[in-house]
């Protein structure tokens, strides 16, 4: 069994090598260029024009992203061209919960969440995300993870198309508004 599963990944190494990209766990000289790919994911979400991030956010996905690397129920992965370095990255950590209904018996839940994925746009259509994902995926599965779960953006047809390709369904819903604006529509409807 440890020798199919060894043979698995030396296959999926080789079959990556041949695309001219690999993944692997990121490292602390991974970091800054990591924070990068953040930065470009939110300017793609939002479509705001590109701009730079306030140094105490770049410090503080920094910090994120390097208390990642240590812990045993987080991932962080990149992907790196032969020729042009690093051109993705993904994250997924394990989030327990003990579920909300009366129980006989203690029972944890276990959820693997892919926080980010990027790969960089002349790098789409290799594989890559695909690559990046079967990673994540092994890593929830070796954590007794029964669920992934992810949140793109509901303007981001992109992301939507790509995660329902690969078997997301929506689940609910996430809202947010300013809190101006609620505080607005409440002294509104006052009567």
């Amino acid at each position: 069994m440890l020798l199919a599963k060894v043979e698995r990944e030396l296959q999926v190494a080789v079959n990556q090598a041949k695309r001219g990209f690999v993944i692997r766990e990121a490292r602390e000289e991974d970091l800054p260029e990591m924070v990068g790919f953040l930065a470009k994911l939110a300017l793609h979400v939002s479509g705001a024009p590109p701009h730079d991030l306030k140094e105490s956010e770049y410090k503080r996905l920094l910090r994120t992203l390097h208390s990642a690397l240590d812990d045993p129920n987080r991932r962080l992965v990149v992907a790196e061209s032969k020729s042009a370095g690093l051109v993705g990255m993904g994250y997924v950590y394990i989030w327990r919960s003990q579920g909300i209904w009366e129980q006989s018996e203690a029972a944890e839940f276990k959820s693997g969440v892919i926080d980010d994925i990027w790969v960089e746009p002349d790098f789409r259509g290799l594989g890559i995300l695909k690559a990046l994902l079967r990673d994540l995926v092994t890593f929830a599965e070796e954590h007794h993870a029964s669920e992934l779960i992810l949140e793109y953006s509901a303007s981001n047809k992109e992301a939507k198309a790509a995660w329902t390709k690969l078997g997301f369904k929506p689940t609910g819903v996430r809202a947010a508004a300013f809190t101006s604006v609620v505080k607005q529509a409440l002294a509104e409807s006052q009567g």
